[in-house]
Protein backbone atom coordinates (compact mmCIF):
# COMPACT_ATOMS: atom_id res chain seq x y z
CA UNK A 1 0.00 0.00 0.00
CA UNK A 2 1.63 2.85 -0.52
CA UNK A 3 1.22 7.05 1.70
CA UNK A 4 -1.18 8.19 -0.74
CA UNK A 5 -3.49 5.26 0.14
CA UNK A 6 -2.86 5.19 3.42
CA UNK A 7 -3.23 8.55 4.40
CA UNK A 8 -6.78 8.56 2.03
CA UNK A 9 -7.50 5.54 4.44
CA UNK A 10 -7.17 7.52 7.53
CA UNK A 11 -8.34 10.79 6.03
CA UNK A 12 -11.83 9.26 5.61
CA UNK A 13 -12.31 8.66 9.20
CA UNK A 14 -11.81 12.03 9.85
CA UNK A 15 -13.96 15.52 9.42
CA UNK A 16 -13.70 18.57 7.61
CA UNK A 17 -9.56 17.45 6.25
CA UNK A 18 -9.46 16.17 2.62
CA UNK A 19 -11.33 14.25 0.15
CA UNK A 20 -15.26 14.92 1.78
CA UNK A 21 -16.39 12.72 -0.88
CA UNK A 22 -14.54 9.78 0.41
CA UNK A 23 -15.67 9.92 4.23
CA UNK A 24 -17.22 7.55 6.04
CA UNK A 25 -20.80 8.34 7.04
CA UNK A 26 -20.19 9.58 10.17
CA UNK A 27 -17.42 11.70 9.18
CA UNK A 28 -19.41 12.85 6.04
CA UNK A 29 -22.37 13.59 8.55
CA UNK A 30 -19.94 15.39 10.70
CA UNK A 31 -18.15 17.37 7.98
CA UNK A 32 -21.30 18.80 6.73
CA UNK A 33 -22.61 19.55 10.24
CA UNK A 34 -19.39 21.96 10.29
CA UNK A 35 -20.22 23.51 6.79
CA UNK A 36 -23.57 25.02 8.31
CA UNK A 37 -21.88 26.42 10.98
CA UNK A 38 -19.29 28.27 8.88
CA UNK A 39 -22.06 29.27 6.27
CA UNK A 40 -24.24 30.53 9.18
CA UNK A 41 -20.83 32.76 10.00
CA UNK A 42 -19.97 33.67 6.77
CA UNK A 43 -23.48 35.05 5.88
CA UNK A 44 -23.41 36.89 9.39
CA UNK A 45 -20.89 39.11 8.68
CA UNK A 46 -21.44 39.67 4.94
CA UNK A 47 -25.23 40.06 5.98
CA UNK A 48 -24.21 42.53 8.83
CA UNK A 49 -21.79 44.74 6.58
CA UNK A 50 -24.20 44.97 3.62
CA UNK A 51 -26.78 46.52 5.67
CA UNK A 52 -24.55 48.65 6.90
CA UNK A 53 -22.57 48.03 9.46
CA UNK A 54 -19.53 49.86 8.92
CA UNK A 55 -16.21 47.91 8.58
CA UNK A 56 -13.04 49.74 7.04
CA UNK A 57 -11.90 47.49 4.26
CA UNK A 58 -8.48 46.81 6.26
CA UNK A 59 -10.49 45.02 8.91
CA UNK A 60 -11.84 42.93 5.81
CA UNK A 61 -8.71 42.12 4.42
CA UNK A 62 -7.37 40.93 7.62
CA UNK A 63 -10.41 38.82 7.97
CA UNK A 64 -10.17 37.35 4.78
CA UNK A 65 -5.97 37.15 4.90
CA UNK A 66 -6.73 35.53 8.58
CA UNK A 67 -9.36 32.66 7.52
CA UNK A 68 -9.01 31.64 3.77
CA UNK A 69 -4.94 30.56 3.77
CA UNK A 70 -6.66 27.82 6.60
CA UNK A 71 -9.45 26.60 5.01
CA UNK A 72 -8.08 26.07 2.05
CA UNK A 73 -4.91 24.17 2.86
CA UNK A 74 -6.06 22.85 5.77
CA UNK A 75 -10.26 22.41 5.77
CA UNK A 76 -11.50 22.58 1.85
CA UNK A 77 -14.50 20.69 2.89
CA UNK A 78 -15.91 23.81 4.86
CA UNK A 79 -15.77 25.60 1.10
CA UNK A 80 -18.42 23.46 -0.14
CA UNK A 81 -21.38 24.95 1.00
CA UNK A 82 -24.05 22.81 -0.85
CA UNK A 83 -24.18 18.80 -1.84
CA UNK A 84 -24.59 19.93 -5.06
CA UNK A 85 -21.64 21.60 -5.69
CA UNK A 86 -19.40 18.25 -4.52
CA UNK A 87 -20.56 16.22 -8.00
CA UNK A 88 -22.51 17.10 -11.20
CA UNK A 89 -25.66 17.72 -11.24
CA UNK A 90 -28.54 16.45 -13.54
CA UNK A 91 -28.90 19.74 -15.94
CA UNK A 92 -26.52 20.99 -17.97
CA UNK A 93 -26.50 24.70 -15.84
CA UNK A 94 -28.76 25.46 -13.10
CA UNK A 95 -30.13 28.69 -12.02
CA UNK A 96 -29.58 30.76 -15.16
CA UNK A 97 -32.44 33.30 -15.19
CA UNK A 98 -31.54 34.23 -11.85
CA UNK A 99 -27.55 34.50 -12.98
CA UNK A 100 -28.68 37.00 -16.23
CA UNK A 101 -30.80 38.99 -13.39
CA UNK A 102 -27.99 39.12 -11.06
CA UNK A 103 -25.44 39.41 -12.71
CA UNK A 104 -25.87 40.53 -16.69
CA UNK A 105 -29.60 42.07 -16.80
CA UNK A 106 -27.03 45.10 -14.50
CA UNK A 107 -27.13 48.65 -16.03
CA UNK A 108 -24.60 48.36 -18.81
CA UNK A 109 -22.69 51.58 -17.73
CA UNK A 110 -21.49 50.24 -14.52
CA UNK A 111 -20.22 47.18 -16.27
CA UNK A 112 -18.53 49.42 -18.95
CA UNK A 113 -17.27 51.50 -16.01
CA UNK A 114 -15.35 48.62 -14.15
CA UNK A 115 -14.40 46.13 -16.58
CA UNK A 116 -13.27 48.32 -19.24
CA UNK A 117 -14.23 49.21 -22.45
CA UNK A 118 -12.36 50.27 -25.01
CA UNK A 119 -12.36 50.30 -28.87
CA UNK A 120 -10.77 46.64 -29.12
CA UNK A 121 -11.09 45.16 -25.82
CA UNK A 122 -14.35 45.52 -24.35
CA UNK A 123 -16.16 44.63 -21.31
CA UNK A 124 -14.11 41.14 -20.69
CA UNK A 125 -15.99 39.81 -17.02
CA UNK A 126 -12.94 37.13 -16.64
CA UNK A 127 -9.16 36.76 -15.73
CA UNK A 128 -6.93 39.15 -17.81
CA UNK A 129 -2.90 37.77 -17.72
CA UNK A 130 -0.38 39.98 -15.82
CA UNK A 131 2.48 37.93 -15.70
CA UNK A 132 3.96 39.20 -18.52
CA UNK A 133 4.28 42.45 -17.36
CA UNK A 134 0.75 44.11 -18.39
CA UNK A 135 0.46 47.55 -17.38
CA UNK A 136 -2.89 47.99 -17.02
CA UNK A 137 -6.02 46.17 -17.58
CA UNK A 138 -6.52 46.90 -21.02
CA UNK A 139 -3.41 45.02 -22.22
CA UNK A 140 -3.59 42.01 -19.71
CA UNK A 141 -6.78 41.07 -21.18
CA UNK A 142 -5.24 41.43 -24.86
CA UNK A 143 -2.29 39.32 -23.44
CA UNK A 144 -4.68 36.91 -21.99
CA UNK A 145 -6.16 36.45 -25.46
CA UNK A 146 -2.96 36.30 -26.91
CA UNK A 147 -2.20 33.59 -24.33
CA UNK A 148 -5.28 31.85 -25.95
CA UNK A 149 -4.16 32.21 -29.31
CA UNK A 150 -1.68 30.26 -29.14
CA UNK A 151 -2.54 27.44 -27.13
CA UNK A 152 -5.53 26.59 -28.99
CA UNK A 153 -2.99 27.26 -32.41
CA UNK A 154 -5.66 29.25 -34.05
CA UNK A 155 -4.68 30.33 -37.13
CA UNK A 156 -6.20 32.24 -40.35
CA UNK A 157 -9.39 30.88 -42.12
CA UNK A 158 -10.10 28.53 -38.91
CA UNK A 159 -14.37 28.62 -37.75
CA UNK A 160 -14.74 29.27 -34.37
CA UNK A 161 -17.16 28.73 -31.85
CA UNK A 162 -17.42 30.98 -28.73
CA UNK A 163 -19.74 29.25 -26.15
CA UNK A 164 -20.82 32.04 -23.61
CA UNK A 165 -19.37 34.91 -25.56
CA UNK A 166 -19.90 37.70 -22.99
CA UNK A 167 -20.05 41.20 -24.72
CA UNK A 168 -17.88 39.71 -27.92
CA UNK A 169 -14.47 41.11 -26.54
CA UNK A 170 -12.76 37.62 -27.18
CA UNK A 171 -14.19 37.30 -31.04
CA UNK A 172 -13.83 40.71 -31.75
CA UNK A 173 -9.91 41.10 -30.38
CA UNK A 174 -9.47 37.51 -32.53
CA UNK A 175 -11.01 38.73 -35.49
CA UNK A 176 -8.94 41.90 -35.50
CA UNK A 177 -5.73 40.06 -35.76
CA UNK A 178 -6.80 37.14 -38.44
CA UNK A 179 -9.01 38.92 -41.59
CA UNK A 180 -10.17 35.30 -42.68
CA UNK A 181 -11.27 34.12 -39.09
CA UNK A 182 -14.76 33.44 -38.64
CA UNK A 183 -16.66 33.39 -35.35
CA UNK A 184 -20.18 31.96 -34.09
CA UNK A 185 -21.09 33.50 -30.41
CA UNK A 186 -23.47 31.86 -28.34
CA UNK A 187 -24.83 33.85 -25.66
CA UNK A 188 -28.05 33.31 -22.96
CA UNK A 189 -27.65 36.75 -21.74
CA UNK A 190 -30.31 39.63 -23.62
CA UNK A 191 -28.50 42.29 -22.70
CA UNK A 192 -25.08 41.16 -23.27
CA UNK A 193 -26.38 39.99 -27.21
CA UNK A 194 -28.30 43.49 -27.01
CA UNK A 195 -24.46 45.48 -26.34
CA UNK A 196 -23.00 42.73 -29.55
CA UNK A 197 -26.09 43.57 -31.55
CA UNK A 198 -25.28 47.51 -30.93
CA UNK A 199 -21.37 46.56 -32.05
CA UNK A 200 -22.41 45.06 -35.12
CA UNK A 201 -24.04 47.67 -36.81
CA UNK A 202 -20.76 50.23 -35.55
CA UNK A 203 -18.62 50.03 -39.06
CA UNK A 204 -15.37 50.60 -36.50
CA UNK A 205 -16.16 46.82 -34.66
CA UNK A 206 -14.66 44.12 -35.98
CA UNK A 207 -18.30 42.53 -34.95
CA UNK A 208 -19.93 44.62 -37.83
CA UNK A 209 -17.96 42.20 -40.70
CA UNK A 210 -20.02 39.37 -41.95
CA UNK A 211 -17.49 37.33 -40.08
CA UNK A 212 -19.42 37.03 -36.89
CA UNK A 213 -22.93 35.29 -36.14
CA UNK A 214 -24.94 35.63 -33.15
CA UNK A 215 -27.11 32.77 -31.62
CA UNK A 216 -28.75 33.86 -28.26
CA UNK A 217 -29.82 31.27 -26.24
CA UNK A 218 -29.17 27.97 -24.41
CA UNK A 219 -26.21 25.79 -25.35
CA UNK A 220 -28.92 22.82 -25.32
CA UNK A 221 -30.81 23.98 -27.80
CA UNK A 222 -27.90 25.21 -30.18
CA UNK A 223 -28.00 23.72 -33.44
CA UNK A 224 -25.31 24.67 -36.27
CA UNK A 225 -25.35 23.50 -40.14
CA UNK A 226 -21.41 23.19 -39.91
CA UNK A 227 -18.92 21.79 -37.69
CA UNK A 228 -16.08 24.43 -36.21
CA UNK A 229 -12.37 24.23 -36.60
CA UNK A 230 -12.17 24.77 -32.71
CA UNK A 231 -14.46 25.60 -29.92
CA UNK A 232 -13.26 28.03 -26.93
CA UNK A 233 -15.25 28.63 -23.57
CA UNK A 234 -13.98 31.41 -20.95
CA UNK A 235 -15.22 31.34 -17.73
CA UNK A 236 -18.34 29.73 -18.41
CA UNK A 237 -17.94 26.64 -17.14
CA UNK A 238 -18.50 27.78 -13.63
CA UNK A 239 -22.08 27.97 -14.28
CA UNK A 240 -22.36 24.76 -15.77
CA UNK A 241 -23.79 22.06 -13.84
CA UNK A 242 -23.18 19.10 -15.65
CA UNK A 243 -19.45 18.66 -17.44
CA UNK A 244 -20.21 15.32 -19.12
CA UNK A 245 -23.84 16.85 -20.87
CA UNK A 246 -21.76 19.96 -21.78
CA UNK A 247 -19.49 18.05 -23.58
CA UNK A 248 -21.27 15.76 -25.51
CA UNK A 249 -22.65 18.48 -26.85
CA UNK A 250 -19.42 20.71 -27.93
CA UNK A 251 -18.07 17.76 -29.07
CA UNK A 252 -21.31 17.24 -31.38
CA UNK A 253 -20.37 20.71 -32.86
CA UNK A 254 -16.65 20.12 -33.47
CA UNK A 255 -14.96 18.88 -36.54
CA UNK A 256 -12.75 15.32 -35.94
CA UNK A 257 -9.65 17.03 -35.94
CA UNK A 258 -10.79 20.29 -34.02
CA UNK A 259 -9.69 21.44 -30.29
CA UNK A 260 -11.52 23.10 -27.42
CA UNK A 261 -9.69 25.66 -25.45
CA UNK A 262 -11.73 26.02 -21.35
CA UNK A 263 -10.87 28.47 -19.21
CA UNK A 264 -12.47 28.49 -15.42
CA UNK A 265 -12.07 29.40 -12.13
CA UNK A 266 -10.48 26.54 -10.75
CA UNK A 267 -9.18 25.26 -6.90
CA UNK A 268 -6.47 22.88 -6.33
CA UNK A 269 -8.25 21.45 -3.75
CA UNK A 270 -10.01 17.87 -3.25
CA UNK A 271 -13.03 19.15 -3.97
CA UNK A 272 -14.98 21.77 -6.12
CA UNK A 273 -16.25 24.68 -4.06
CA UNK A 274 -18.68 27.40 -3.57
CA UNK A 275 -19.74 30.14 -1.27
CA UNK A 276 -23.43 30.67 0.04
CA UNK A 277 -22.38 34.48 -0.26
CA UNK A 278 -21.86 34.57 -3.96
CA UNK A 279 -24.91 32.10 -4.57
CA UNK A 280 -27.28 34.07 -2.90
CA UNK A 281 -25.74 37.74 -4.58
CA UNK A 282 -23.23 36.81 -7.34
CA UNK A 283 -23.42 33.59 -8.77
CA UNK A 284 -26.30 31.88 -8.24
CA UNK A 285 -25.79 28.42 -8.64
CA UNK A 286 -22.17 28.65 -9.81
CA UNK A 287 -19.16 26.59 -8.14
CA UNK A 288 -15.23 26.30 -9.08
CA UNK A 289 -14.81 22.77 -10.15
CA UNK A 290 -11.47 21.12 -9.17
CA UNK A 291 -8.51 21.18 -11.07
CA UNK A 292 -8.52 17.88 -12.32
CA UNK A 293 -12.67 17.50 -12.77
CA UNK A 294 -12.24 18.44 -16.37
CA UNK A 295 -9.63 15.65 -17.19
CA UNK A 296 -11.62 13.41 -15.25
CA UNK A 297 -14.32 13.61 -17.80
CA UNK A 298 -13.23 12.20 -21.19
CA UNK A 299 -15.88 10.30 -22.59
CA UNK A 300 -16.55 12.65 -25.77
CA UNK A 301 -13.62 14.69 -25.33
CA UNK A 302 -10.19 14.85 -23.46
CA UNK A 303 -7.64 16.83 -22.10
CA UNK A 304 -4.40 16.41 -23.76
CA UNK A 305 -2.66 19.69 -22.15
CA UNK A 306 -3.61 21.57 -19.08
CA UNK A 307 -2.51 24.86 -17.54
CA UNK A 308 -2.65 26.52 -13.97
CA UNK A 309 -2.50 30.08 -13.85
CA UNK A 310 -1.67 31.73 -10.42
CA UNK A 311 -4.40 33.30 -8.50
CA UNK A 312 -2.53 36.24 -8.19
CA UNK A 313 -3.62 36.80 -12.01
CA UNK A 314 -7.08 36.95 -10.85
CA UNK A 315 -6.36 38.66 -7.60
CA UNK A 316 -5.29 42.06 -10.03
CA UNK A 317 -7.67 42.05 -11.97
CA UNK A 318 -10.18 41.89 -9.38
CA UNK A 319 -8.52 45.03 -8.01
CA UNK A 320 -8.13 46.98 -10.90
CA UNK A 321 -12.45 46.22 -11.04
CA UNK A 322 -12.26 47.39 -7.31
CA UNK A 323 -10.71 50.34 -8.03
CA UNK A 324 -12.65 51.14 -11.40
CA UNK A 325 -15.79 50.91 -9.18
CA UNK A 326 -14.83 52.83 -7.06
CA UNK A 327 -13.46 55.61 -8.90
CA UNK A 328 -17.10 55.98 -10.80
CA UNK A 329 -19.79 56.07 -7.85
CA UNK A 330 -20.95 59.52 -9.17
CA UNK A 331 -21.65 57.66 -12.38
CA UNK A 332 -22.92 54.59 -10.68
CA UNK A 333 -25.17 55.71 -7.93
CA UNK A 334 -27.37 57.48 -10.94
CA UNK A 335 -28.04 54.01 -12.18
CA UNK A 336 -31.27 51.37 -11.53
CA UNK A 337 -30.18 48.26 -9.80
CA UNK A 338 -33.74 47.40 -9.02
CA UNK A 339 -32.45 48.10 -4.89
CA UNK A 340 -31.37 50.86 -3.14
CA UNK A 341 -28.32 52.07 -4.52
CA UNK A 342 -26.06 52.15 -0.77
CA UNK A 343 -26.74 48.27 -0.02
CA UNK A 344 -25.95 47.31 -3.95
CA UNK A 345 -23.00 49.22 -3.72
CA UNK A 346 -21.88 47.60 -0.40
CA UNK A 347 -23.31 43.48 -1.87
CA UNK A 348 -20.30 44.35 -4.61
CA UNK A 349 -17.63 45.82 -3.05
CA UNK A 350 -17.56 42.51 -0.20
CA UNK A 351 -17.38 40.88 -3.42
CA UNK A 352 -14.80 42.24 -4.70
CA UNK A 353 -12.55 42.86 -1.94
CA UNK A 354 -13.09 39.15 -1.07
CA UNK A 355 -12.01 38.11 -4.12
CA UNK A 356 -8.91 40.30 -4.22
CA UNK A 357 -8.12 38.36 -1.12
CA UNK A 358 -9.76 35.19 -2.10
CA UNK A 359 -7.33 34.66 -5.21
CA UNK A 360 -3.93 35.86 -3.64
CA UNK A 361 -4.25 33.78 -0.40
CA UNK A 362 -1.50 31.22 -0.37
CA UNK A 363 0.58 32.72 -2.74
CA UNK A 364 -2.34 32.35 -5.04
CA UNK A 365 -1.39 27.95 -5.59
CA UNK A 366 -5.09 26.99 -4.57
CA UNK A 367 -7.22 28.74 -6.13
CA UNK A 368 -6.83 30.30 -9.61
CA UNK A 369 -7.62 29.53 -13.38
CA UNK A 370 -7.27 26.34 -15.30
CA UNK A 371 -7.46 26.22 -18.57
CA UNK A 372 -7.45 22.79 -20.62
CA UNK A 373 -7.11 21.75 -24.17
CA UNK A 374 -9.08 19.20 -25.37
CA UNK A 375 -9.72 16.84 -28.40
CA UNK A 376 -12.38 14.46 -29.43
CA UNK A 377 -11.80 11.51 -27.24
Amino acid sequence: MTSTSVLENIEKYIPLVGDVNIKTPLAYKTSRGAVKVVNAAQMAVAEAYINGFEVPDAVLRSLFDTFMPILFKYFPSLLAPYDWVLKETDHLAEGSRDLMKLQYDLPQAMLNTMLGDGKLIYPKYSMALWEKGAANLEQAQMQMIDDVIEKLEIKDGDNILDFGCGWGCVPNYILSKFPNVKFTGINLSHEQCEYMRGKMQDPESYLSSERFTLYEGDLNDAFFDTKFDKILSIGVFCHVGNLTKAFQKLASFLKEDGKVFIHIITVRTPNNISSVYTHKYIFPHGRYWNFDAVPSHNKDLKTIERWYLNGYNYSTTFANWLKNFDDNQATNKQLDYGIEYAKFRRIWRFYLLWFVRNFACCNGEYNGNGQFLLTHA
